[in-house]
Formats: structure tokens, sequence, C-alpha cells
């Protein structure tokens, strides 16, 4: 086993193009009224992919296709990607225009469409403008390879751009793992409206990515919430093309663990940028639980703490009401002592002994005025540590959603 600290990786000023042989384009071609809407990921190889989606029963055509074509390529060449429009809930003529879209990126690329992966967000129940579409997948072969300009691309209600990347030295071989990512409303993962693109330049066997990816989304993408909805369309892609030229990872690698906790650095990174982002947002709720019976239950209590409206207005309010605190707990699914429950907020104990401890209201109101937040929960059902992230649920939120459509 490695022994990772904080020199083993390092994060650096860099987007989903940084690492080796990857290429990321955006484009404005009328979707949107005036924001870039056509996103495009060109790798210069075909790279080993692996993919989680949404668990809705109305997941949307892309994903469907993309599915598809992983499930008997396990590479990708590129990933086309528009804004605006989900295609969700559109039948039949929705999956014919995910195909056709993914049949025009891989004729622009000169691959076969099972290369190609296709991802779309926005307004629910309308069809794609294939005409635009299809136009400006012609248009992106030409356009610069600008920094940001996939990100801005894939945007929807989100006030800011996600990315991340990592540097880390594998076999002697220095590898970049990075990601881009969108999402502010409908944020309630379960995969895994939101989408995360993980690019990396390291060699790795395709089903040991996709069960790193399984495991890294159920504790980064899977423990964010914003408003409690579920997206049709979320999904979580990584590509790592192997230009890095590092042997071959898979569990058995002495630097697995390496490559891993980098992965994991990435996604979570996006996830909490996303928490951060959520549509009205002032501040970054993060939920820290330790002392549950196991991993998983701790992840459910934190879970339910960043999700409770009621917790989110208080933390918009400043309010340092740890009775919200103390009954999301309480209803939660997971094994609750309530006499061994403590609540912390910035250092000092709220909550002991199933009873109110004193604590400085002043205190706590200057810590929650913060744009970052952290709920520590400690329990004595056993050795069960996870975290979760959300944010403050504001005026703006109700009204961001009230006129969505218009």
């Amino acid at each position: 086993m490695i022994e990772l600290n904080e020199k083993s990786i390092v994060k650096i000023d860099g987007d989903v193009s940084s690492p080796k042989g990857f290429e990321a384009k955006g484009i404005h071609i009328g979707l949107r009224y005036s924001k870039k809407d056509l996103g495009l990921i060109v790798s210069e190889v075909p790279a080993v992919s692996a993919a989680v989606y949404t668990q809705s029963h109305f997941q949307a055509a892309p994903l469907k296709v993309t599915q598809q074509s992983l499930k008997k390529t396990g590479q990708l060449k590129g990933v086309i990607v528009n804004s605006a429009i989900a295609n969700a809930c559109t039948g039949e003529q929705g999956l014919k225009d995910a195909y056709d879209m993914q049949a025009a990126c891989a004729d622009m690329l000169g691959v076969a469409p099972d290369y190609i992966a296709v991802s779309s967000t926005g307004v629910i129940g309308e069809c794609l403008e294939m005409d635009k579409i299809k136009k400006g997948i012609v248009e992106l072969k030409e356009a610069k390879a600008e920094k940001g300009h996939f990100e801005e691309a894939i945007l929807t209600t989100d006030t800011v751009i996600k990315n991340t990347a990592y540097t880390l030295t594998i076999d002697g071989k220095e590898i970049i793992i990075s990601g881009a990512a969108k999402g502010s409303g409908m944020i309630h993962p379960n995969m895994a409206t939101m989408l995360g693109f993980v690019t990396t330049d390291a060699n790795v066997e395709q089903e040991a990515l996709q069960q790193a990816l399984r495991d890294i989304t159920d504790v980064t993408f899977n423990q964010i919430t914003v408003d409690g909805e579920t997206s049709t369309n979320d999904m979580v892609l990584v590509m790592a093309n192997g230009m890095a030229q590092n042997d071959a990872l898979n569990e058995e690698h002495p630097e697995w663990p390496l490559f891993k906790e980098g992965l994991k650095l990435a996604c979570e990174d996006l996830a909490k940028e996303i928490a951060r982002d959520g549509e009205g947002a002032t501040k970054l709720i993060e939920a820290k639980v330790a002392g549950a019976k196991n991993n998983l239950e701790a992840g459910i209590i934190a879970k339910k703490i960043v999700g409770s409206s009621l917790v989110k207005t208080a933390v918009y309010g400043t309010d340092a009401n740890w009775g919200r605190i103390v009954g999301a707990i309480g209803h939660s699914a997971a094994s609750v002592t309530p006499e061994e429950v403590e609540v912390y907020l910035g250092g000092q104990c709220l909550f002991k002994h199933n009873e109110p401890q004193p604590f400085s209201e002043e205190k706590a109101k200057t810590y929650l005025e913060q744009n970052e937040i952290t709920i520590f929960i400690q329990m004595s059902e056993g050795n069960g540590e996870a975290a979760a992230w959300g944010c403050d649920l504001t005026y703006d939120y109700v009204k961001i959603n009230a006129s969505y459509r218009t």
C-alpha cells in the first residue's frame, strides 16, 4: 500500500484538456440566447472509458445511446454535449436525434459512431433543434480550443464554470487527472441536472476504471444535494487515453491506490463545486459524520443533514438551530442512539448526552456568516465515517425555478 502525502498528488491550474492528447472546445449555435451551448472533448487516440448514469426511471435518450455504445467498445474518441435542451422524455424522436447527433460527431472525427458519447442538459420534454446541432458539429471541427469554452458550453443555470486538475507520478511518468462539470439545480444524484467529465492520460484497464468510478461516485457525486431532485440526464464519464505511457493500472498495480486517490480528489472537487453553485446559494454546507455503525450509514446521516430544507434555511439565516440538525438525523435510516450523538458547529458543541450544551450564539452566528460551513456529528455506533455537501436554501432558489422556462 502506498502512503499518500501532500506531495504525492499536486493540484494544478488546469482544465479538462490538460492531460496529454485531449482537446476541448465550446461554441454558440443558437440553442441559448447568447452563451455557448455545444461542447466537444476529443482524445487523439481511443480512450478507455467508464461511466455511471442516473437511476431515474425516465433516463434521457443520450444516456441510452452512450450506455449502449460504451458496452460495445469500452473506449471513446470523443464526447459531444449540448446545453439548453435535455432531450429527455422525447420518445422515439428523441432517441433518433441522439443517434443522429452521435453519428454526425463520429463522421466529423472520422470514427465509428460507437466511439462517441452523447450528452444533453436543459429543459425536459423538448426535442433537439437538429439543424443547429448538425451545423454546429461541423463548425466545431475548425473551432479553436480555448480554455473554459467547453465548460461554459455545458452550463444551464450554473453561475460559474467548474473544473479541476491534479498531477501525480506513476511508474516514473507524470500523469494528469482533470475534469469539468455542470450542475446547479435538480441536484440529488443517485448513479450516478448534473454532468461530470473526467479525463486522464493514465493507462488504465477498463474494468478497474469502471469499478473505481463506481466506488468514488458513491462518496463524492452521490453525496451532494441541492434540492433533493434527481435529473433524467445525470452522468459521470471518465476517459483514460494512456498517453502518459505508464504500465497498465489495475487493482494489482502497486501504485493503484495513488491513482484512485487522485481520481477521488478530482471527483470530490467537482462535486463540491456543484453543491457550492446550487441555484440561489450563498454558502457551501459540509456535514461530516464519525462513529456511525459503518460508512454507508455515516453517509446516509450526512446527506440527510445537508438535504434538510430546515437546516439549509437556518444556515442561510445564520441561525444555529441545532434542533433542525438533530431532527434530520432522527428520521434517517441509520442506527442512532440519541444519548451518544454530539453536534458541533464551528468548533462549538451545541448538543450532547441528548440535551443542549452551553455555547456562544454570537460566535455561532459569526461562523454561519462564512461562505463555507461544516457541521460535525460524533456518534458511538461504530467506526463509520463519511461526508456530504449541499448549500443553503434562499429566496433566489424559488425565483429561479418559478421562471425556469421563461
